[in-house]
């Protein structure tokens, strides 16, 4: 059985550091915090857990702390999480059978990383991330901000789930945007990944027009990850959206086309301009489209699964209501219950759809069909 180093970078996390740590403190074998700067009680939480607690002070570089934190570890294995990352129950004992099955060829671990869920505990956002590496690989973090763990070799995708769950307390709100403001200050020429991540800064703080401009810089170098292209698009939509221009956030969805084949999510956008412009049977085309799309199952890229479930139903419903289909229309809503199944909506449409049908019930029944 492997041994395992769970290795974190932390600052000011007393809300939720004893939370996190307690999920996993009877599975891994080691626990190494480095401290960025705490003037909370966060150091004398994780103590509790562990004597490996390390100063670094903070050079506005995550992977510089990760890679310290990295370079303390002494098990076979090493795991990282955020300070706001749980393991749920079920993940928990994934992990365990993981840790007592993994063949020790294997150079990394991809996980889930679900970052939102809906009341009805459907998972609204996620992307898989490695996140149990070899330690006699010494990979390395790359990048000041927004950074990644370069891995390579023998990489499995596993089906633990690592849950993030902020409680909107952070200490150092805006702290990503005012290190690239920084570097930009300086005269930094940004690479495409970090085009991107500034422009994704700048859309969160609602700087949408240069949000636009930094978007547009980084799908012009014609380089970067596929899927950070298509969230480009999509991100593109949603600024343009904000400013009030539709027709540009319906073209920056279109766009998404030039790079890749249909994805449900630009399904559903297209789809919802034709439903703006009354065309109905071409909405229920590429919504239609939306519920037969599938991702592989090793996908790294973000992900919002309503795309391709109940939304494109719901909007179905919609259609078909729109355009007198009032059977499919029904059909339809009663499979976006089943993704949420006490949404106000869908139980309204419900309603309306029973009295629909009842009506063209009685209208054949005196017809005599």
């Amino acid at each position: 059985m492997i041994s395992i180093s769970l290795c974190m970078i932390v600052k000011n996390e007393e809300l939720v550091i004893n939370r996190c740590l307690s999920c996993v403190a009877d599975i891994v074998d080691e626990i190494i915090i480095v401290d960025t700067g705490s003037t909370d009680r966060t150091k004398a939480i994780v103590q509790s857990y562990t004597e490996s607690v390390y100063d670094f002070e903070w050079i506005d570089d995550f992977s510089a702390a990760r890679n310290y934190a990295f370079s303390k570890a002494s098990k076979d294995y090493i795991l990282w999480l955020d300070a706001d990352d749980v393991l749920l129950e079920q993940d928990q004992h994934k992990l365990r059978a993981l840790k007592e099955t993994l063949s020790p060829d294997t150079d990394s671990v991809t996980m889930l990383y679900h970052l939102s869920s809906d009341e009805y505990g459907n998972v609204t956002f996620s992307l898989r991330r490695n996140r149990l590496v070899k330690r006699s690989k010494s990979f390395r973090w790359i990048g000041p901000v927004h950074e990644y763990l370069e891995v390579y070799g023998n990489v499995i995708n596993s089906d633990v789930a690592v849950t993030h769950l902020s409680l909107n307390h952070d200490p150092d709100s805006g702290r990503n945007l005012k290190i690239y403001e920084k570097r930009e200050a300086a005269g930094e020429s940004f690479p495409p990944r970090d085009l991107f991540y500034y422009a994704n800064e700048l859309k969160d703080h609602r700087q949408f027009e240069k949000s636009i401009n930094y978007y547009e810089q980084f799908l012009h170098t014609g380089k970067g990850w596929i899927e950070d292209i298509l969230t480009a698009c999509s991100r593109l939509a949603d600024c343009y959206h904000e400013l009030g221009n539709e027709q540009a956030a319906f073209e920056s969805s279109i766009r998404s086309l030039q790079f890749a084949a249909p994805r449900a999510e630009f399904c559903c956008r297209i789809g919802y301009r034709f439903l703006e412009l009354n065309n109905y049977n071409t909405a229920i085309y590429w919504y239609k489209l939306a519920t037969e799309l599938k991702l592989p199952a090793d996908y790294m890229g973000f992900h919002n699964p309503s795309f391709s479930t109940w939304l494109p139903h719901l909007q179905l419903a919609v259609c078909y209501d729109r355009i007198g289909e009032h059977v499919l229309a029904n059909q339809h809503n009663e499979t976006a219950l089943t993704y949420r199944p006490g949404d106000e909506t869908m139980l309204a449409n419900q309603a309306y759809f029973r009295t629909k049908l009842k009506e063209l019930q009685d209208e054949g029944e005196r017809q005599g069909v």
